[in-house]
């Protein structure tokens, strides 16, 4: 789902309070951590006697020596889950879980209380490592296979004919299944489900389009350049990627200069990789193609004013973001980021306008509801709250959990600043776009 360029406005990596401090943690050490702990040493029994004491010859009554046999000495016992004295048992055998005790962790020493050794950037990170808790990555991992397995099946079924309606139906339909999520309780949808809602997006219209309930019915024809753009969330985390379809062949190069490019900004992707010069390498791949069309020759532009974006749990976009054009900016790719990168290639002005309609609905976490005064307004913003948060969300999933005569609602809550609506974005009439995406997590 690309992110629309603010006006004036890119937020620096810089952003964050200063004037946090780290806590010093003195996490408790388990006792096999603290210390070793007597086991029983080789010779010696259970009640500590050496075996050697009682060993030796006895006298017969007759005076005659009896030899007395040995007592063989008694194997070491560990004691269970216990290191022994000395340390002999296997660190695998007692942290089955491969999860080691932390030392004591101390802050800064400074010389003055007005000094502060811990800066913005690390606080950022400390607060991204806290939030790559033990199941970031898996519930990353389900939310791929699940986005990989739908839109599989995807490619098979969008063909000149079908309406965009069925083919959104049936993605959104398979992600919940896979997830195993339908949405319908409330809450649900919060667990697992659609990420955002699906787009489907034709020719000129680059991004942010969907079928809405009511809405004429449109159907994909042979010369359509369709971008089916949606994206899978597991507990919060969510996989965005999106591909572009064509049954002409004359559109081939079109997919293939968004697709290298985007792949060109996956490799040049990692942890401290600065963003301006992936969108260098994006723009000069995607520029070095051309299609033609109607016998003439067009350039295939990088669209200027949308871009690839980080992704935070339960937002689809974060402050950080990738344009396909060569930008000045200092921001650089940190540990923990996860990215969508995608790129939007045009042959026509490659500069996108708002359109009609609207697309869906996100919640603005930071305003207050305090001023509503329409009764419409506040169960309606209930119901957003708990089933979408600050997902984005459409028309097709607020009448699905059987919300109706919502309308006057969500004019108040969008008027209010409350919940901000998306409407499509497009080039000139004529031109086709193409875009392709994928998620990069940077370890």
């Amino acid at each position: 789902m690309g992110s629309k360029t603010p006006d004036g406005h890119h937020r620096g990596p810089n952003e964050s309070s200063a004037n946090a401090t780290i806590a010093v943690v003195n996490p408790p050490r388990s006792a096999a951590a603290s210390g070793l702990l007597p086991g029983t040493l080789e010779g010696e029994d259970e009640d500590g006697n050496d075996d050697d004491d009682n060993a030796g010859t006895h006298l017969k009554s007759d005076g005659k020596k009896k030899k007395r046999k040995r007592n063989k000495k008694k194997k070491s016992k560990t004691s269970g889950g216990k290191q022994t004295a000395p340390p002999s048992v296997a660190l695998a055998s007692i942290f089955h879980d491969d999860r080691y005790p932390e030392g004591q962790i101390v802050q800064y020493g400074t010389s003055s209380d007005n000094l502060q050794r811990t800066t913005a950037e690390e606080l950022r990170h400390l607060s991204v490592l806290k939030n790559m808790d033990d199941e970031f990555l898996n519930d990353y991992r389900k939310a791929a296979e699940v986005h990989r397995e739908v839109r599989q099946y995807v490619q098979t079924i969008a063909k000149p004919g079908i309406s965009m309606s069925q083919l959104a139906q049936e993605i959104d339909d398979g992600a919940r299944a896979l997830t195993g999520h339908q949405g319908l309780e409330t809450g649900d949808a919060l667990k697992a489900g659609m990420g955002f809602p699906t787009g489907l997006c034709l020719n000129n219209v680059a991004a942010h389009w969907t079928p809405n309930p009511g809405a004429k019915e449109v159907i994909l024809q042979y010369d359509d350049v369709l971008k089916v753009d949606f994206g899978v969330h597991v507990n919060g985390r969510i996989v965005d990627s999106a591909f572009t379809l064509a049954f002409n062949p004359v559109y081939d190069n079109l997919l293939t200069a968004v697709k290298a490019a985007t792949n060109t900004g996956l490799k040049e992707a990692g942890i401290d990789s600065r963003i301006d010069h992936i969108s260098e390498a994006i723009q000069e791949v995607m520029e070095s193609y051309e299609v033609e069309l109607n016998r003439k020759t067009i350039p295939v532009k990088a669209v200027r004013n949308i871009t690839g974006h980080n992704i935070l749990r339960y937002k689809i976009h974060g402050d950080k973001q990738v344009p396909f054009v060569k930008t000045a900016t200092n921001q650089r790719m940190e540990e923990g980021d996860v990215f969508a990168i995608e790129t939007f290639g045009s042959t026509g002005k490659a500069w996108l306008e708002d359109d009609i309609g609207v697309y869906g609905y996100g919640r603005n976490e930071h305003a207050s509801a305090a001023g509503l005064h329409h009764a419409s307004a506040k169960s309606l913003l209930k119901t957003i709250d708990q089933n979408f948060g600050t997902l984005v969300f459409s028309r097709r999933y607020l009448e699905r959990l059987g919300v109706q005569k919502y309308h006057l609602g969500m004019r108040s809550l969008v008027s209010n600043g409350i919940v901000e609506s998306y409407g499509p974005l497009v080039d000139i009439p004529g031109s086709y776009v193409a875009q392709f995406e994928h998620v990069s997590h940077t370890p």
